[in-house]
């Protein structure tokens, strides 16, 4: 009896965080993503926007709690979730519904004491593209806040490239691999890729600055990635995207995840990157040509 007694307190003494995942006809990734979730929760929600496929009842035969709810934007979605679901945890870890964490990221999950010093805690994303885990390129991994205490997290109001971000208290980082298992088709892929490019441009024209992350080179790894960013946004169009890929490809090694590397560095810079500032571009040039039309003398009657 004493054994159990003492296995109850340890159990109650480490970390069991509240899982929270978007979803939206994800029924080829989100089993595997719910397994590896269930490894460290007790409590999973999924936040579907109405699911046409298996989606649904895939996640709630794996004990996942289904909440539908319009989909805006990634933003609003996830905060909706944190100011709207019945969450009994006092940590929260928000995935996707096609990231999977690995044993190591479990067990450094589940070895957090629940009375943790931070407050929050990043996590370190791959992306599996094509079948391939990309690990070249400068931003594999990059580094995501998914893991914080309730209360304490948030993500930014943005259109596109939201982040979450600590309202209160400091950051770690933890080991282990958390996978982004893109398995819909080039051609989802890109559709997806072309309203997300919408959503950039907006954020391009936006100045907002209220609840955002504040840019800074050396800050925790968001606020890195949000200043350099920005040094981005800065650059002449359509010369920034063919730099881009020459950094990422050439400078950074991307070369080295062999033909998978190379169409999806072509198409996330020379494609989505150049497609952003060719929005961008017919955005201004729409207004220059009302502008002259609004002030071009009308011929005599």
């Amino acid at each position: 009896m004493a054994s159990d007694v003492g296995k109850v307190s340890a159990y109650n003494f480490y970390m069991r965080p509240t899982v929270i995942l978007l979803s939206f006809n994800s029924e080829n990734t989100l089993g595997a993503t719910l397994s590896r979730a269930r490894l460290v929760s007790d409590e999973i929600f999924v936040v579907d926007s109405y699911s046409k496929d298996g989606t649904v009842e895939l996640a709630e035969s794996l004990g996942a709690t289904v909440v539908q709810h319009p989909f805006e934007h990634y933003g609003a979605q996830r905060n909706w979730a944190i100011d709207n679901l019945p969450i009994a945890g006092s940590w929260q870890l928000h995935l996707d519904a096609d990231e999977v964490i690995d044993d190591r990221l479990v067990a450094a999950i589940l070895a957090l004491p629940e009375e943790a010093g931070p407050s929050g805690y990043f996590l370190p994303r791959y992306l599996r593209f094509l079948g391939r885990v990309l690990r070249h390129g400068g931003m594999n991994p990059t580094w995501h806040l998914r893991l914080f205490r309730t209360g304490a997290g948030r993500c930014e109001n943005r259109n596109y490239d939201q982040h979450f971000m600590l309202l209160s208290g400091t950051s770690g980082q933890l080991p282990g691999v958390m996978v982004d298992d893109v398995r819909m088709p080039l051609t989802e892929w890109t559709a997806r890729h072309n309203r997300w490019a919408d959503g950039s441009v907006a954020e391009f024209d936006a100045k907002e600055t209220a609840g955002r992350l504040k840019p800074d080179l050396h800050g925790n790894p968001a606020q890195r990635k949000r200043y350099l960013r920005q040094k981005y946004d800065q650059q002449p169009l359509f010369i920034r995207a063919f730099a881009l890929f020459v950094y990422r490809y050439f400078f950074c090694l991307g070369f080295l995840d062999g033909t998978e590397g190379f169409i999806f560095w072509v198409l996330e810079t020379f494609w989505f990157h150049f497609l952003v500032d060719a929005k961008i571009w017919e955005k201004r040039h729409a207004a220059t040509l009302a502008g002259g039309a609004a002030t071009a003398p009308r011929k005599a009657e």
